[in-house]
């Protein structure tokens, strides 16, 4: 390959140099990764003069590459499409740190994988090139040509410096985002603390801790399903999701479902795809939902599971340790505060039964004595009104009651 001239070499620097401050320009303009990737990538198309460019991310979990950014959006695509470090060509790249250049039929090479929903399987040219910073693997860069390309030296250096260049800016962009979210979770887990402290009803309860769960992890829909009383299916008692269809989804049998997986194991569990796992009942609502992956993690209290909290996402997601931990604590702080109202709830439910009770006995009293009845027709007398009306024995009492006042207030004035 020829040797660049002095006056081309300048003109290469001064290339690179503008390229360095195109970038610094969108670092400091974006903060959001999201962005940041969709305008590193119209960026490096413009620059290196591709027809497509794909952006692949390193996972927290250390295992998949991720498709979070392209030239050409692919809105569906992104978040969905994953490659294990060393499979395709772009996996070949993050396993090996070393870039890739081929320069026509790169879909021959016995390294690339098909995924059909990309339009860029069928370009020509493919330059891939290792994102990394300090020697850490942020992920791999892409860029392609849909005609036979010969990528020069010129042209792998200037791929190069972006990788290297971009590199920094994702790290700290992925950091800003955790912290970000980081924040938000222990807001949510103390105001969810707060507000179950001072809860009193069941059902504001659980409908607090699925929105709160939801704002926590940036979740398309919580549930919050519990064990009926048999313990043999579980039913959706509360969800932040506005969808009919979802919230009029139907129980689901604890064997043989995911969610129940969670309660006969008593362990998290995460489905990376709920369209496809044959245990989740019902795929057809997750596609309409738009719903990809799933955590599902068990409350147990006193060692007996009493339910599940069910986290979507509207994209593949590959759940951290840090982030099923987190729901665990939220499942574990629900699990106490249900069985708290629940005995809240039932002694209320008993002392109003033993109101009722009273006022009951006073009313069959008066009618006893009225009618010369016996106890035991007086009650049935009172049980056959409350029929007849369609209203409580309490009620029917307490009209008994008011009438008997009504009549000693007569009798006295």
């Amino acid at each position: 390959m020829a040797k660049l001239s002095f006056k081309e070499q300048l003109k290469e620097k001064d290339r690179q140099i503008e390229l360095l401050h195109a970038i610094s320009r969108i670092v400091v303009e974006t903060r959001d990764l999201e962005d940041l990737l969709q305008k590193f990538s119209d960026m490096i198309v413009r620059e290196l003069e591709a027809d497509s460019t794909l952006i692949y991310l390193h996972d927290q979990a250390g295992e998949n590459l991720v498709l979070c950014g392209s030239h050409n959006p692919h809105p569906r695509q992104l978040g969905q499409i994953t490659l294990k470090v060393g499979e395709g060509i772009t996996g070949w790249v993050a396993e090996k740190m070393q870039p890739v250049a081929i320069s026509k039929n790169a879909f021959r090479d016995p390294r690339f994988k098909f995924f059909n929903k990309l339009e860029e399987d069928r370009y020509e040219a493919f330059l891939s090139v290792p994102i990394a910073a300090k020697d850490k693997l942020i992920g791999v860069l892409n860029v392609q040509h849909r005609k036979a390309h010969v990528h020069d030296e010129t042209e792998l250096a200037l791929a190069r410096t972006i990788a290297n260049e971009i590199a920094g800016a994702i790290e700290h962009a992925q950091l800003f985002d955790q912290t970000r979210k980081q924040s938000l979770q222990i807001g949510a887990l103390a105001r969810m603390s707060q507000s179950i402290a001072q809860g009193i009803y069941l059902q504001e309860i659980l409908q607090l801790i699925v929105k709160m769960t939801a704002e926590m992890m940036e979740s398309q829909i919580c549930s919050l399903m519990l064990l009926d009383k048999k313990g043999q299916e579980l039913k959706i008692e509360a969800t932040q999701s506005l969808s009919d269809t979802y919230r009029s989804k139907p129980p689901v049998k604890v064997t043989g479902s995911v969610s129940g997986r969670a309660i006969l194991t008593r362990k998290p569990v995460v489905v990376r795809d709920v369209t496809i796992d044959p245990q989740y009942m019902y795929p057809d609502i997750a596609r309409k939902e738009n719903l990809k992956s799933m955590l599902i993690v068990p409350m147990i209290t006193k060692e007996k599971p009493i339910g599940v909290i069910n986290c979507y996402t509207s994209r593949t997601h590959d759940f951290t340790p840090g982030e099923v931990e987190l729901i665990q604590a939220v499942a574990n702080q629900a699990a106490i505060a249900i069985e708290h109202t629940q005995a809240i709830e039932k002694a209320m439910e008993a002392q109003e039964a033993l109101e009722s009770r009273k006022i009951i006995e006073r009313a069959k009293g008066i009618i006893m004595r009225r009618q010369g009845l016996s106890e035991d027709s007086a009650f049935r007398l009172l049980q056959r009104q409350a029929m007849d009306r369609r209203k409580s024995m309490k009620e029917i009492a307490e009209a008994v009651i008011l009438s008997e006042d009504i009549q000693k207030t007569k009798n006295n004035s």
